[in-house]
């Protein structure tokens, strides 16, 4: 039964909401309680079950079996695969209810693969991907992409496509004109010295450094699932360097993702202000140098994306 013209209902399909968006279609046996709102261009596919303190965005795609419960946000742009299952509850008891759903929000442009489940009271962080079958318990940053059970991280979208991971240090600098990736990230090809006593590698300030450090710390027996970063800084440069084994760095620039593999102590990454970068795939050796150019300070730390590109876009 379709309440307006301006969306399509399959006179299989039960819509109870009369909040439902212009050209959504609504197909057979879907059933849309009452309270749920629906954006406009949306796909309900059959079977498909929509619970009451539900918000779904427009050019949404719900594929079959899939069930939105109370406590669940879907952005604009969003694909759910079929049979994707989402929770709202964490300790469940037959006829007995929370005062309230935890909320569950999955923001613009993420996908969620086939038999995917989805904790409750997690963000799947915009145009994140998560793949067919995992099972997600902890949030997902944005453009992340994640598999198995857990959900481990295992790269991100677009930045795969820029990885810079050349055999040769040299040539993958010369590819990048003026050696910056994006957002003025910049890599150094740090002089190396070897002769019979061993090597050893050294950056200068103002030559190869391109900062006063005024601390550094070291990164170290990280468990190769785990990421580190996952911030910006506003005023404080960063320079990496993986001394021992490796680690991969994405920097972006809120515009522009690009993957970075550190795997040899004479590669320096400068990491400028109004970046954010995410650094992961940690072999078990791995012993990641940052020098700063600033004392620590909280404030100066941006660890909410969103509020990110709100001030990438302010500048």
């Amino acid at each position: 039964m379709s309440h307006t013209k301006s969306f399509y209902a399959h006179p299989n399909s039960i819509v109870e909401s009369l909040n439902v968006g212009k050209n959504t279609r609504v197909w057979a046996f879907a059933h849309i309680l009452p309270g749920a709102v629906i954006g406009k261009d949306c796909n309900m596919c059959d079977h498909t079950f929509i619970e009451n303190d539900v918000i779904v965005g427009d050019r949404v795609t719900i594929k079959s079996g899939v069930q939105l419960w109370d406590g669940i946000t879907v952005e604009d742009d969003v694909f759910i695969g079929p049979n994707a299952t989402f929770t709202n509850d964490l300790f469940p008891r037959s006829k007995q209810y929370p005062e309230s759903f935890t909320r569950t929000v999955i923001r613009k442009g993420a996908s969620i693969g086939a038999n995917a489940t989805i904790l409750p009271g997690l963000t799947i962080g915009q145009y994140a991907m998560v793949g067919a079958g995992t099972v997600v318990t902890k949030d997902v940053p944005p453009f992340a992409v994640v598999v198995g059970n857990p959900a481990r991280i295992t790269g991100y979208v677009q930045a795969n496509k820029n990885r810079i991971d050349k055999p040769n240090l040299s040539d993958a600098i010369k590819e990048i004109k003026d050696n910056v990736i994006v957002g003025g990230v910049r890599l150094y090809d740090l002089p190396k010295v070897m002769d019979l006593r061993g090597s050893l590698t050294f950056a200068e300030y103002d030559k190869s450094l391109p900062f006063m450090p005024q601390r550094y710390f070291l990164v170290f027996d990280v468990p190769s699932r785990e990421v580190r970063g996952e911030h910006a800084h506003r005023q404080c440069h960063q320079f990496l360097v993986c001394i021992k084994g490796s680690c991969s760095v994405v920097v972006d620039d809120g515009r522009n993702r690009v993957e970075v593999l550190l795997n040899r102590p004479n590669l320096g990454l400068h990491i400028p202000p109004m970046v954010w970068a995410t650094e992961y795939k940690y072999s078990a050796d791995a012993v990641l140098l940052v020098l700063a150019s600033d004392i620590y300070n909280a404030e100066d730390y941006i660890r909410d994306y969103d509020l990110f590109l709100k001030e990438v876009e302010e500048k």
